[in-house]
């Protein structure tokens, strides 16, 4: 769930940990009363973050999801989880982050919405707006995973491994841009890297030292294709690629070692039963 900015944090435990010790008798409608549950806990997560977050080495990119293949089945929902949308929503308020994903990704009605996080109609009305604007302003236009972006990840790989520029080239989007996570406990690029010249140059660079021969997996993660590079047996970094049009748009590396440790789990998306929410 993306208003969840880390499903490695202690949100889900201190959620169980509630319904565990709430008399079930007491609670006539359960699916709402866990939903507000989690948002309020989801709400003070976010907010404990924040400050945290200023301190943090190098770019910052969310925690992988490992999806399951069916979460393209949903174009709505596999676009909640990309790279591009989550770090859009980083740029939110909590506030605004908890109605946009509750309305425009659960389905979830603005009175609904209103008693879960406490505030009135009409102020989440205006929040959902100014959420909506900010998100739809700054988010590329997505693609789930498929046969053809696979194909265009292969040969990325390759002409990577290979040394091909002009392979390497023409696979890139003249605006493409790279951003690499270490969280200063592995070795990453520490800003974005903006052009096709620039990250043509930085990919060849990390083939050059070896990394592009290592043992890679394809998978899809976050509802995107994305390479897993091996060391050792263990996952060293993963490689998250957004594509449009036949050319790639983002490249997502991560390499901090506390937000790979739980990778390796495929997730089930789902929306719990809620139909796809339609503009």
């Amino acid at each position: 769930m993306t208003l969840v900015p880390c499903h490695g944090s202690g949100v889900p435990r201190v959620c169980y940990l509630r319904w565990r010790a709430v008399d079930h008798a007491t609670v006539g409608h359960p699916r709402a009363y866990l939903v507000r549950v989690v948002t309020r806990q989801a709400l003070n997560q976010l907010r404990a973050l924040k400050a945290r977050r200023e301190d943090y080495v190098g770019a910052w990119l969310p925690e992988p999801i490992r999806t399951a293949p069916d979460v393209s089945e949903d174009a709505v929902l596999a676009e909640s989880v990309s790279m591009a949308v989550m770090l859009v929503l980083e740029t939110l308020g909590p506030a605004e982050r908890a109605v946009f994903v509750l309305h425009d990704v659960f389905g979830y009605t603005h009175p609904e919405i209103a008693a879960t996080i406490g505030r009135s109609e009409a102020a989440v009305r205006q929040i959902a707006h100014r959420a909506r604007r900010h998100v739809h302003a700054r988010r590329r236009r997505f693609e789930p995973d498929s046969a053809a972006t696979r194909e265009i990840v292969q040969r990325f790989l390759r002409a990577a491994a290979t040394g091909e520029v002009q392979a390497l080239m023409d696979l890139l989007a003249p605006d493409v841009v790279q951003i690499s996570d270490g969280g200063g406990k592995a070795s990453a690029a520490r800003r974005p890297i903006v052009g096709r010249d620039e990250v043509a140059r930085f990919v060849l660079g990390v083939a050059r030292t070896g990394a592009a021969a290592a043992p890679v997996e394809h998978v899809l993660c976050n509802g995107m294709p994305a390479a897993r590079f091996l060391a050792d047996g263990r996952l060293d970094w993963l490689l998250a690629f957004e594509i449009h049009e036949g050319r790639i748009t983002d490249l997502y590396g991560l390499r901090n070692p506390d937000k790979l440790h739980r990778a390796d789990t495929v997730r089930t998306l789902d929306r719990g039963g809620i139909p796809p929410w339609k503009p």
